[in-house]
């Protein structure tokens, strides 16, 4: 069965004071955490936005696809629903509030609502509760969370109906749609006062997972004349090129396996083999490009890159400066996380001999956990 997530990332905050979405959270905003889990657990991520936010939700890799919101949540789901791919049979809808959402629960959500038709996570009141001069049972009463799950259909033809809810799981009631009941997770908190985002920031103070991966590439130079030297992204005139399959930049090789070894993905061969026509003659900027997509698909920050070229030839140092905005912006790191160092091999071997160019890398990366994922 194919399923979606529709992210809500349309409220402007005004029980909160603030534009609490944008507010950071770890290596990135409140936001984006969504993004990231339901990206590893479903097929379609759809995310519901306003403003600069719909602008960056459009540009990421792991989102499918991100439109306008509405005045109202409902009216934002319906623009979230009209987006989804042909074919989807599941929704989940979740909160971009809740940035705590394990792949325990979503899995959860998936496997009662595909067996249902609805469902809904939910946690057992502690509290005792009263209405006006009445206590009422607390054992009938569930606080109710997202990610909420619906067969689309159903979904579609709730709201259809002009009934005033404040969740999905409310209008599916009231439609007449059964919703069955999961366990929910404590640690999925909904962010609407600042002492949540004060509990948020305390519960993802921990350690990040922090790695780092070593790079190597070494290239001879080009019999041919015409061919281009490509150098940390940056072209080296008058200097004879490197030869190779893609651009034979071997600086940027370095880097690019520094980054895949730290985050272990493999190498460069492996994901951009020389024998695939598609990286024929292509600039190894876009290796970097990639890759830096990769990680972030999988929540790795980049935290440093630390290079260092073998060669009598070119001058490199010269260079530097142009090399570490060209790494930066590929990459998609600020240049002062880059550093190019430089050396010649003193005469000896065959760099001394100047019969190629050599480099090596340091790649630093982390992330934050996500409590109960």
């Amino acid at each position: 069965m194919s399923v979606a997530a529709i992210i809500l990332c349309a409220g402007s905050g005004q029980r909160f004071g603030a534009d609490k979405l944008e507010l950071p959270l770890g290596s990135q905003k409140v936001w984006y955490w969504s993004v990231a889990a339901f990206a590893k657990a479903v097929d379609t991520v759809i995310v519901v936005a306003q403003g600069d936010r719909l602008t960056v939700a459009a540009n990421l890799p792991e989102v499918t696809a991100a439109v306008q919101g509405g005045e109202t949540r409902q009216e934002s789901v319906r623009a979230g629903l009209r987006a989804l791919p042909e074919g989807t049979e599941f929704v989940l809808i979740h909160d971009g509030a809740r940035p705590f959402i394990s792949q325990a629960l979503i899995a959860r959500v998936i496997e009662s609502g595909q067996d249902n038709g609805a469902a809904t996570p939910a946690l057992a009141v502690t509290d005792t509760i009263r209405q006006g001069n009445k206590t009422l049972d607390r054992s009938q009463l569930h606080a109710v969370q997202t990610p909420q799950g619906f067969r689309v259909s159903d979904l579609i033809k709730a709201h259809e109906q002009p009934y005033p809810a404040t969740d999905d799981a409310g209008l599916m009631d009231q439609a007449g749609f059964p919703v069955a009941l999961v366990e929910g997770d404590r640690r999925n908190i909904k962010l609407t006062t600042i002492e949540d985002y004060e509990l948020a920031i305390r519960m993802i103070q921990v350690i990040p997972e922090t790695r780092t991966g070593l790079g190597y590439d070494i290239h001879a130079f080009s019999q041919d004349p015409t061919r281009p030297l490509w150098l940390g992204g940056v072209q080296f005139e008058g200097a004879p090129g490197l030869e190779g399959h893609s651009d034979a930049d071997a600086l940027l090789h370095a880097v690019v396996d520094a980054l895949l070894g730290a985050a272990g993905m493999g190498d460069i061969g492996l994901l951009y083999p020389n024998t695939d026509p598609e990286w024929k003659d292509v600039r190894s900027a876009r290796f970097l490009e990639e890759t830096a997509v990769r990680l972030r698909a999988e929540a790795w920050e980049i935290v440093h890159l630390d290079a260092t070229v073998l060669a009598e030839v070119p001058k490199v140092m010269p260079r530097s400066e142009d090399i570490k905005q060209a790494i930066a912006l590929a990459a998609g790191i600020d240049p002062s996380c880059v550093s190019i160092k430089a050396t010649t091999n003193e005469k000896l071997g065959a760099i001394g001999r100047s019969e190629g160019i050599a480099a090596m890398a340091v790649a630093t990366i982390r992330r934050f956990p996500v409590p109960g994922v």
